[in-house]
């Protein structure tokens, strides 16, 4: 019997660190009466007109593979949206390939654009699989802060501050993960200047598109100069509540969607059938409960912010998805000793800021895609801890 040992393993994936949210998330399962904040998952269920709408293709025998883009059906209604959303204009048959879920979508992106050796410009704080996807293309990730004193925004001159002649693209997601930071549209343009400027591409996740709370969301593909050089990934699993149904898709100029697609088909062949049909339902008529959605999303942003603040933990006003981002530094415990007591002592899963980048540590991740009630019940529970805190010194 052939042991088993690192060797077998490519020294890249032996360096790759698991995901600090799933740490927390598993240790938060194994423990009674845990009140998660950790997994940025939406509390709603898929609104039934959809699920039956997967059902109806079951039903009716659709289990085959769709074409590798996807069903253009699907295709044309992204299409759509994206035009009446988004001002954005795509074509469906050559520009619009829909993935198995959002990171699929950035994963091919990565192994599309990247020569060995080439960077990549991720802004952190920044989902935990960015860098992790530059690596395993080939890239080399280079990290730039942005900082809470600017309400964790970057800023074109600290782009410029690390670019160099291999920098082939940006990593840039709005809203932000896990800060909820939002950029609005001049500050969009100022990263498009820079973009222009050094002939690079943007890889702009905007899962969270639908998520904006004070201000009309801005696609980065739709200021001027942008579409050409843009790879827009999004998908259904935030605005839409289908984490579950793994359903994204990715528009880029044809040329790039070309070369996507031939990664796309060695990689998963197609996304879900069922999946498909269940999305062309939600695009059609999924918009009065995204609104809804997003109504209790605002005031659940409102509370959590305003508690934390309240409290003494500092606290930026996220302007989308569904993350509170506090400031646990007054505390004198590291992220990971913060999150790590809470949920020992008070039961509340929260994520410690660090596992987002360097400039997460002294903050924790709030998801606020819980009920209100939970929301509640995790607020007196923080605040005890915080408390028991003050006591200790």
């Amino acid at each position: 019997m052939i042991s088993t040992r690192n060797s077998y393993v490519s020294k890249m994936v032996n360096d790759l660190q698991p995901s600090g949210i799933r740490k927390f998330f598993d240790l938060a399962a194994s423990m009674e009466g845990v009140i998660s904040l950790g997994v940025g998952e939406p509390d709603f269920v898929t609104p039934w007109h959809v699920r039956e709408e997967a059902i109806r293709s079951l039903e009716l025998g659709y289990t085959a593979y769709t074409p590798n883009a996807g069903l253009l059906e699907l295709r044309q209604e992204i299409t759509h949206y994206m035009n009446q959303r988004f001002g954005v204009r795509y074509d469906a048959h050559n520009e619009v390939i829909v993935t198995v879920g959002a990171s699929s979508a950035i994963d091919i992106a990565m192994r599309t654009i990247l020569d060995p050796g080439e960077e990549v410009i991720v802004v952190e704080p920044c989902f935990v699989s960015y860098v992790p996807m530059v690596t395993l293309a080939g890239g080399k990730a280079v990290t730039v802060q942005a900082l809470k004193e600017n309400d964790f925004k970057i800023t074109a001159e600290q782009l410029e501050d690390v670019t160099t002649p291999r920098t082939k693209a940006i990593m840039l997601c709005s809203p932000n993960n896990p800060t909820g930071t939002m950029l609005n549209k001049s500050e969009l343009q100022a990263i498009a200047q820079y973009a222009i400027k050094h002939d690079v591409l943007v890889i702009a996740d905007e899962i969270y598109a639908e998520l904006a709370y004070d201000e009309e969301y801005t696609s980065m593909a739709a200021i001027d100069g942008m579409q050409e050089r843009t790879i827009l990934v999004s998908g259904f699993s935030k605005g839409f509540a289908m984490t579950g149904w793994r359903l994204g898709f990715v528009c880029a100029p044809e040329p790039i969607a070309e070369a996507m697609l031939k990664i796309f088909q060695y990689q998963l062949m197609c996304a879900s059938t069922m999946s498909q049909y269940a999305a062309i339902e939600a695009l059609r008529n999924g918009r009065p409960e995204v609104d809804e959605m997003v109504k209790s999303y605002r005031r659940r942003r409102n509370y959590i912010v305003q508690s934390f603040n309240d409290m003494g933990l500092t606290c930026h006003n996220p302007g989308g998805a569904f993350y509170a981002f506090p400031s646990i530094a007054s505390t004198g415990l590291t992220s990971q000793q913060f999150a790590e007591q809470l949920l020992q002592q008070e039961k509340v899963a929260v994520v410690p800021g660090d596992v987002f980048g360097t400039s997460g540590e002294g903050h924790i991740r709030c998801s606020y895609a819980a009920s209100f009630e939970q929301l509640q019940e995790s607020i007196k529970r923080i605040g005890h801890f915080v408390e028991s805190l003050k006591q200790s010194v």
